[in-house]
């Protein structure tokens, strides 16, 4: 058995924050991971670029998880908000810049750079990293006053623990959900999870056939049928978006689907679900309507697709003159009233059957898990547990894509860090 002042079970960016926080301020810190070496989902985040963060400030960050989110990360933000995030990582040697829609990224477009600066941190914090050591059992010694963390790599004691064994999204880097098993054996409650920022499977032949072409901005609302008290059908809509899109060989990606997948993983298996999809979100139906009529009277035997491709790609025009049963060749002056409207529908409101998300596998992020108010958003200790200390994804907290989600895990592990290194812990336990 091997005795610190402060164990942090799992080395992503809350752990790294928190091992590298405790070590800071003097505490003796060991930092355990299932990994060889600290920070792999660091490597394969914003396809293997690291979205580091979003430029914004706390409050915009806050609000991003909705509001039991945005209350549980004040405390949180406040201690390592985004500009200050981005400002210790450059001060590691990493600088960054920001892209179009405010993603921050290091200027190398390397996570690895991200990754290996956080490493050479903890060397110089005096943090003591051991790889190959996942986390097989937690143990509340309070007979000893202490927590005894039993891994594959051998035993650590330390009054005090800091789990960030992350949720179960990217299973292929390790984060396979070991630590909801475990915070439920301390005595917490750990609700369901779902994966989220994830890729939606949507059958439709004419989608896949679109396959590789992205749009820039379009507007998707995700809803389910339900019965109402008269026993009709009626659909409920639960979710909106809007942004980046990509059709894919399997279905939808980009910003704006994976921005729903948390809502349609929750729902998708237990009722019949559709997505709604605007194609021209900075448009009215009006004014394109009356767009097309005039095009119709200055230039009837203009093909359609002409004038639909001026509006969406080429490829997307096509396809949705055929939903609305418009052979793509048809002069304009040939669209009747009917025709006309089918083709406004598919424009502005597709209506898409969605199967499933693409699991795990494909998750950026895991919805659902500890429940916050298991939590102490002031100091991220256990509510249940005195001198133990939970951050990053294992908390039921998801946002959007752009960073967020890197914030919330940095920030919550780097106050989980600094609370645990208090001597105020010391005294409880």
């Amino acid at each position: 058995m091997e005795s610190f002042d402060v164990v942090v079970a799992g080395a992503g960016p809350a752990g790294l924050a928190a091992a590298i926080g405790a070590a800071k301020l003097g505490r003796r810190t060991v930092l355990l991971e299932k990994a060889t070496r600290p920070g792999v989902k660091i490597l394969v985040s914003g396809g293997n670029r690291c979205n580091l963060t979003h430029d914004c400030d706390a409050a915009e960050i806050a609000r991003a998880f909705g509001r039991k989110g945005a209350r549980f990360l004040g405390a949180a933000l406040r201690e390592l908000g985004p500009r200050e995030l981005r400002a210790w990582i450059e001060s590691l040697g990493v600088p960054t810049r920001v892209e179009p829609g405010g993603k921050v990224f290091p200027v190398s477009n390397r996570a690895v750079d991200v990754r290996d600066a956080l490493e050479r941190e903890l060397e110089r914090a005096g943090v003591d990293f051991r790889g190959r050591a996942a986390v097989r059992a937690l143990e509340d010694d309070r007979a000893h006053a202490r927590f005894v963390v039993k891994t594959e790599g051998g035993n650590f004691a330390a009054p005090r623990l800091v789990v960030a064994l992350g949720g179960r999204s990217y299973p292929k880097v390790g984060t396979t959900g070991d630590g909801y098993a475990l915070l439920r054996k301390l005595g917490h409650v750990v609700g369901g999870t779902g994966p989220a920022l994830v890729p939606l499977i949507v059958e439709a032949p004419w989608v896949r056939e679109l396959s590789g072409l992205t749009l820039e901005d379009v507007e998707i609302e995700f809803g389910v049928l339900e019965l109402d008290d008269a026993g009709e059908k009626r659909l409920l809509r639960l979710d909106r978006r809007r942004g980046g899109f990509l059709f894919t060989h399997f279905g939808l990606s980009g910003p704006a689907p994976m921005n729903l997948g948390g809502v349609v993983s929750n729902y998708a298996s237990l009722h019949p679900s559709f997505l709604t999809i605007d194609f021209l979100p900075g448009r009215s139906r009006r004014e394109v309507d009356a767009a097309l009529r005039t095009a119709i009277e200055r230039a009837g035997e203009r093909p359609a697709r002409a004038f639909v491709a001026e509006l969406v790609p080429r490829r997307l025009a096509e396809a949705l003159l055929r939903e609305a049963g418009a052979p793509s060749d048809l002069p304009l002056a040939r669209l009747s009233k009917a025709l006309r409207a089918r083709l406004l529908d598919a424009l502005f409101a597709t209506t898409l059957p969605v199967k499933e998300t693409r699991g795990f596998d494909f998750a950026e992020v895991t919805r659902g898990g500890l429940d916050l108010a298991e939590i102490d958003p002031d100091t991220m200790e256990s509510r249940r547990v005195p001198g133990l200390f939970v951050c990053g994804e294992l908390l039921d907290l998801d946002g959007p894509i752009g960073g967020y989600n890197f914030t919330s895990a940095f920030a919550t592990g780097a106050l989980a860090g600094k609370c645990a290194a208090s001597d105020r812990v010391t005294s409880e336990r």
